[in-house]
């Protein structure tokens, strides 16, 4: 096994056992499978050490031979569940085939409602997430633009994923919270708007609420999101 790095470090460099000696007890894949059960049972903020090492039946302190930080266990998480994309051969319509990779997105993000907080670039760069770029990139093979405002697009793309699907998470897991129905926090709720709509005092939304009522389609709002940025592409 190898040891803690004496300075900064990827962990994908890192070989994961050493050239001699035994093989190790645990693998990088079992490690990153019991953090995320961990997280997917009890959250994020469950996540420690010393759980994993529980949960594989080892002690804290010799995890460290295999993930230096925990800040590493977060990219192997993050590496462990980006692998379930399904990478079909890319179609030619570019809009298409990036709004079903969205798809498959926010889908993982719901499975995985703790993902959302660990999505920045500084974990982009695992073996999983390298074929998820790779693949968004190979569907824009036939459009007529520089390498950097593809990757813009994959990132505003990705950030319309993360941003919406985080919302919906926080809005289900407050709903779990509450002591009363989703349906009845909503009802009051309701009410409130239209008794200050009524005041008169904002006859734009009242305009708008009288000419769209509702209810809102969450899944069609997804997909115009994601519809205007990608329509805004080459556009200058």
């Amino acid at each position: 096994m190898v040891g803690r790095p004496a300075g900064p470090e990827v962990i994908w460099a890192r070989p994961e056992r050493a050239g001699r000696g035994p093989k190790p007890a645990y693998s990088r894949a079992d490690i990153a499978a019991a953090a995320v059960r961990i997280a997917d049972a009890e959250g994020f903020d469950a996540v420690s050490m010393r759980k994993v090492a529980a949960e594989l039946g080892c002690g804290t302190m010799s995890l460290y031979n295999y993930v230096p930080r925990k800040e590493d266990l977060h990219e192997l998480m993050l590496d462990a569940v980006s692998a379930c994309y399904v990478y079909p051969e890319p179609s030619g319509d570019w809009r298409a085939d990036l709004l079903a990779l969205a798809h498959q997105a926010r889908g993982m993000m719901r499975r995985h409602t703790w993902v959302p907080r660990l999505m920045s670039p500084v974990y982009g760069f695992s073996p999983n997430n390298l074929a998820y770029l790779e693949y968004a990139l190979s569907c824009l093979d036939g459009v007529d633009a520089p390498f950097g405002e593809k990757m813009e697009l994959i990132a505003m793309v990705n950030g319309v994923v993360t941003t919406y699907t985080a919302n919906e998470i926080a809005t289900a897991e407050r709903s779990r919270s509450l002591p009363w129905s989703e349906e009845e926090e909503q009802a009051a709720r309701t009410g409130y708007l239209i008794s200050q709509i009524m005041t008169g005092k904002y006859p734009r939304m009242a305009a708008g609420f009288a000419e769209d009522p509702g209810p809102i389609d969450l899944d069609a709002v997804f997909d115009r999101a994601l519809a205007r940025v990608l329509d805004s592409f080459g556009r200058p």
